[in-house]
């Protein structure tokens, strides 16, 4: 074995392999399909306005310093971090609530809404900081090949305080009776990929990141995140083909020996996919070297796409927060809508980012840019520009009434984004926008492996592989799947 790699993909895990890769001596190539890097998480801007496509959550931020960290750098060297006060408001059927930052505030709120809740909140709170814990600096690391990595002595005497088997329903409920309070504890599982009864408690460590850990703004927007790995990757040597859309992945004697990008072959000592794993197995492999049948594939539960919109308006919107949870519709009905019987749901949840409510480099003067985002079930037909302009007009309303603030003769820009486009840009999996659901069922080995079951020296990481989705999660996936590739480097240099 050689010392080049491919990488398919600049995503946060594409871009994250590369890099260790690339600290690991190896010559490391990046294929990217579109014009800029980022995967999912692009930016575009237009008439003066500057939108991220895709996250806009900037959670676990010990994460994100721990991967600079890694390099000799700190999250500081490539942009600005500002804590949200408050992280986020939701507004409910009856009232709107804004949830502090600061925690002893927070205790108050929940007395308000329930008297006695803050020592409910402090005992839930312990529980969710051992699992984080345990969960991010030890589970998540597993690359998930064999249940032997899982014979670790606190693993295994802190299994039941882990919540493994229990859902995060029950154990929400456990602790809290108001309804209101339910869906705010309950809201950090909601891009799992499943109702709350189907999600292990384990991940309360979710609500230890939202509440101890705070939500935090790049100055600049999620983008600045891209610019800087992508910075990095090329400090360390990795090289970045734009506009190189793969076609093919060739193998031969059970082993990858290159691309077809562009219509020319491209050779590799080893392959890295961090586009979407179906697409790799099913699209680019022939039959022989596929990992995983169709079946196999149509029987995994998804996590959700999404609707989206991007929006420009012309003025001001004072009474706004940077992040908006809509829940005055009925939270279990837009879930089963999502998870249990999927539909284009009837009265939908959503979520507004007014990322210039905190950052007005991010629209024109005496202007405000949102983004609107109703998750919808994965697999849905009927994506049609009728449709998206009926749940727009919808959410509009709703928005206006909430808010106070009248926005519908003010919008001077609006583009939507839908299951159809996800499949187009990024070949998603039934047009996913998270990956698969976070259920027992699919957790760690009973993932899709991350080191082919076919292809000696093909490997897959990102959001359809270990430890799942999310931005901290795919920096994790590219940091675990290169250990993986150096570790099976040496192997192969020594001695038979």
């Amino acid at each position: 074995m050689g010392n080049t790699a491919i990488v398919i993909g600049s995503g946060f895990a594409g871009m994250s392999t590369a890099s260790f890769l690339a600290q690991a001596g190896w010559q490391v190539t990046v294929l990217e399909k579109h014009n800029q890097p980022g995967g999912r998480a692009r930016q575009f801007s237009t008439n003066g306005f500057t939108f991220d496509m895709g996250p806009s959550w900037y959670w676990m931020p010990d994460v994100f310093e721990r991967y600079f960290n890694q390099f000799g750098k700190k999250v500081s060297d490539y942009y600005e971090l500002k804590r949200l006060d408050p992280s986020y408001r939701i507004y409910f059927k009856e009232e709107a609530v804004d949830v502090p930052a600061d925690y002893d505030a927070l205790k108050k709120l929940f007395d308000e809404l329930e008297p006695g809740s803050s020592k409910q909140l402090d005992a839930f709170m312990a529980e969710a900081a051992y699992k984080y814990e345990v969960g991010i600096h030890k589970l998540v690391h597993k690359p998930g090949l064999s249940v032997r990595e899982f014979a670790d002595k606190e693993l295994l005497k802190g299994i039941f305080r882990l919540d493994v088997f229990a859902s995060m329903k029950a154990h929400v409920q456990k602790h809290f009776s108001d309804s209101r309070l339910r869906e705010l504890m309950e809201f950090p599982v909601l891009f799992l990929g499943a109702l709350p009864e189907k999600i292990p408690a384990l991940y309360s460590l979710m609500n230890y990141a939202d509440v101890k850990l705070g939500t935090w703004y790049p100055v600049g927007g999620m983008y600045e995140i891209v610019k800087a790995m992508h910075a990095l990757a090329e400090e360390l040597g990795v090289k970045f083909l734009f506009e190189h859309n793969v076609e093919e992945i060739r193998t031969a004697n059970e082993a990858v020996a290159g691309v077809v990008v562009n219509g020319e072959f491209m050779e590799a000592d080893v392959m890295i996919s961090g586009a979407d794993y179906h697409f790799t197995d099913t699209a680019l492999l022939n039959r022989h070297d596929q990992g995983y049948s169709e079946a196999y594939w149509n029987n995994r539960v998804m996590a959700p796409s999404c609707l989206l919109y991007y929006v420009g308006i012309n003025k001001r919107l004072p009474n706004l927060t940077h992040h908006s949870l809509f829940f005055d519709a009925d939270f279990n009905k837009h879930g089963k809508e999502i998870y249990q019987d999927p539909a284009w749901p009837s009265d939908p949840l959503f979520y507004v980012s007014a990322t210039t409510v905190t950052d007005p480099s991010g629209a024109p003067q005496g202007c405000e840019n949102l983004f609107f985002l109703i998750p919808v079930a994965a697999g849905l037909q009927d994506d049609t520009e009728e449709l998206r302009d009926r749940y727009f007009q919808q959410i509009v309303e709703r928005f206006e009434r909430k808010t106070g603030e009248p926005i519908s003769d003010s919008i001077v820009y609006k583009r939507s984004y839908a299951v159809s486009d996800f499949i187009e840009d990024y070949n998603a999996f039934k047009g996913n926008a998270y990956g698969l659901a976070n259920t027992l069922m699919q957790t760690a080995i009973l993932k899709p492996t991350c080191k082919s079951r076919k292809v000696a020296n093909l490997y897959f990481t990102g959001q359809l592989t270990v430890p799942g989705p999310g931005v901290p999660p795919s920096l994790i996936s590219g940091e675990v799947v290169a250990g993986l590739v150096n570790k099976q480097m040496l192997k192969n240099k020594q001695p038979s």
